[in-house]
């Protein structure tokens, strides 16, 4: 129903489709009766059994008399004329058909470009924990393959159950009017067909629906295995790739048999009831014929109209196929777009007002699936100031650079931007006052200008340079053969580890965020080059604030404020002088990392000045 009231967009054409459709039935079921009157008006009969036919061929006779200059064997002439009007309806038909099956691939085409955009923005509003728990390939392929299955919906099911209701229906009420025991016995299929039709559909939905969910698995593997190519390579396992895709490559054929012997073998019993009914019509009317109840016209006109026939029966098994699959992945795709966002505006939003850029977060909690990850967490942020977050894995340090754009909101607590909370500003405001830059980096299959301009596609190529330059990029980026225009291969392959990271650098500070908050994005380049960075960053950062996530305390010693979290929970605070004296967490971990350093360097100066 829902794909029925989006097809009612498109009215005209709609109309213009159901206007064909009436017009291409009409000259389909005109064949019969002109062939039925060629029948009798070859045995010198002029009794036709329609009053169109007789209408029709008197009319035509008339017209092929002027025409040809009347004639002494009417036969010949009534004949002539009936070929004329076949070749009209033939035509007629034609074009009709073509009409029809454009109209309805139009909708569907148009139906299935809203849909394509429909789902992908809602993709792009989906909160993060939606994308945590949902499989990329089963995304893709809902994306793609079920909205094909939607998009065929207008033209292989709706527009054809019209077609088939209208053709029928008026073929029933031709064939009962002539003869009624003879129409009765043509229809006599149709309780048959129309039951195996209800059983086959609810078979094919069922089967549909499990036939998507594999190619999403089928997807899910595809999509791994190549998104860890080299993983794959290195550790040798292309034989285990290949089975495992091998058997879910089965399942999916399995499935896809299942349908094949379902859809056959009620398109075979369809064909088997029709084709007794045409018997029975033959003998019936066979004997009708002999006793001089009925012409030898009229019977054909029975049996042609019954062959016409044939063709749409055949089609039922296609319609219901069409149904059912429509009704299967319209379900798989707008079960989709039917969800709430998570993280969303408020209906009274309004954008985030800067003054200060001051960021707070109050005594704030926050757990991924019921388990509390962060615990009564308070800190503040102020311009000019850096805030450094240190603490062991899974202590809760990504979770607040994910709480800061609003990824995810807090389960207690509020987060402020100059006394704004973060739940009540746009998402949009919100996250062009924000930039993070985190440790995993994704690059687009682009040029290397159009990854670091990604946020601002209009930025000037000297604030593209300048960003590129504060992220210590500059120098490398000039020395390749396209410079800011060569291509970056998928996710960045082309580039080592700390060259994407410091790509993805310049990305956020290009946009000159009020908040800069780094995620552990230093851990893949060296010392040397991460000191430079600061350093060129220091004037960038003196009106904002900052925060810097690491494991590594070099990374943050700096810090106006350095908070140490263990548990969710901030054990530790101070400066990095004031947390050495403290004798705690800090201090350990400063023993652990940069003491010995110190002590090898200054052991090697002893050495030298020796």
């Amino acid at each position: 129903m829902r794909i029925t009231r989006m097809s009612l967009q498109y009215r005209w054409r709609l109309v213009f489709g159901l206007i064909a459709i009436f017009l291409a039935s009409g000259f389909q079921l005109a064949l019969p009766i002109l062939i039925g009157s060629a029948v009798d008006a070859a045995n010198g009969l002029d009794d036709g059994s329609f009053v169109i036919a007789n209408t029709m061929a008197a009319s035509a006779v008339d017209s092929t008399t002027d025409i040809f200059g009347g004639s002494d064997n009417p036969a010949k002439s009534a004949l002539i004329a009936i070929a004329i009007l076949l070749f009209i309806s033939s035509v007629g038909r034609g074009l009709a058909a073509m009409v029809q099956n454009y109209m309805g691939e139009s909708i569907g085409q148009n139906i299935g470009y809203q849909l394509r955009m429909l789902y992908y923005e809602k993709l792009q509003r989906l909160s993060f924990s939606y994308h945590a728990g949902v499989h990329t390939g089963d995304l893709i392929t809902r994306g793609i393959v079920d909205v094909e299955g939607v998009r065929m919906f207008v033209q292989t099911a709706l527009l054809r159950t019209v077609f088939l209701v209208v053709l029928i229906g008026t073929g029933m009420y031709l064939m009962l009017s002539e003869d009624l025991v003879l129409g009765l016995i043509s229809l006599s299929f149709v309780p048959f067909v129309a039951w195996r039709a209800t059983a086959a559909r609810l078979k094919l939905r069922s089967n549909w629906y499990d036939l998507q969910e594999r190619l999403s698995a089928l997807t899910k593997v595809m999509d791994e295995n190549l998104g860890g190519i080299r993983v794959v390579r290195a550790f040798a396992s292309q034989k285990h790739e290949m089975d495992k895709f091998d058997e879910a490559s089965n399942e999916t054929l399995a499935l896809a048999n299942v349908q094949v012997g379902i859809r056959a073998s009620s398109i075979s019993l369809m064909g088997v009831a029709f084709m007794l009914s045409m018997a029975a019509v033959l003998w019936v009317g066979g004997l009708k014929v002999i006793e001089g109840e009925l012409s030898a016209g009229e019977l054909t006109q029975f049996l042609a109209f019954m062959s016409i026939l044939l063709q749409p029966v055949r089609q039922i098994g296609m319609m219901i196929n069409g149904y059912a699959r429509g009704s299967a992945t319209g379900g798989r795709l707008f079960a989709v777009l039917d969800i709430d966002p998570a993280i969303q505006d408020k209906p009274d939003a309004q954008p985030l007002e800067i003054t200060q850029g001051t960021l707070e977060f109050h005594n704030v909690s926050f757990g991924y699936e019921g388990e509390h990850t962060l615990n009564g967490v308070s800190f503040k942020a102020e311009p000019g100031h850096t805030v450094g977050i240190v603490g062991p894995p899974g202590s809760g340090k990504s979770t607040i650079a994910h709480l800061v754009p609003r990824f995810y909101d807090p389960i207690e607590g509020h987060i402020t931007i100059d006394g704004q909370d973060l739940r009540d500003v746009t998402l949009d405001s919100l996250r062009k006052a924000v930039g993070v830059v985190e440790q995993d980096t994704f690059l687009f299959t682009a040029s290397v200008e159009h990854n670091v301009a990604y946020g601002d596609p209009w930025a000037p190529d000297d604030r593209v340079e300048l960003a590129s330059k504060y992220a210590q990029l500059g120098d490398y980026i000039e020395r390749l053969p396209g410079g800011y225009d060569t291509m970056v291969g998928e996710r960045g392959v082309s580039l080592s580890g700390g060259q994407r990271q410091r790509l993805s650098i310049a990305r956020s500070i290009l946009l000159k965020p009020q908040l800069i908050v780094f995620d552990d994005s230093t851990a893949a380049i060296d010392a040397a080059t991460e000191q430079r960075i600061r350093a060129a960053l220091t004037d960038l950062t003196k009106d904002r604030g900052t925060i810097i996530i690491s494991h590594r305390l070099s990374s943050l010693m700096h810090a106006d404020e350095i908070l140490f979290i263990e548990a969710g929970k901030i054990v530790e605070r101070g400066t990095h002088e004031e947390l050495l004296a403290q004798g705690g967490h800090y201090n350990d971990l400063y023993e652990l990392q940069i003491r010995p350093n110190e002590d090898s360097r200054n052991s090697q100066d002893e050495g030298s000045a020796s």
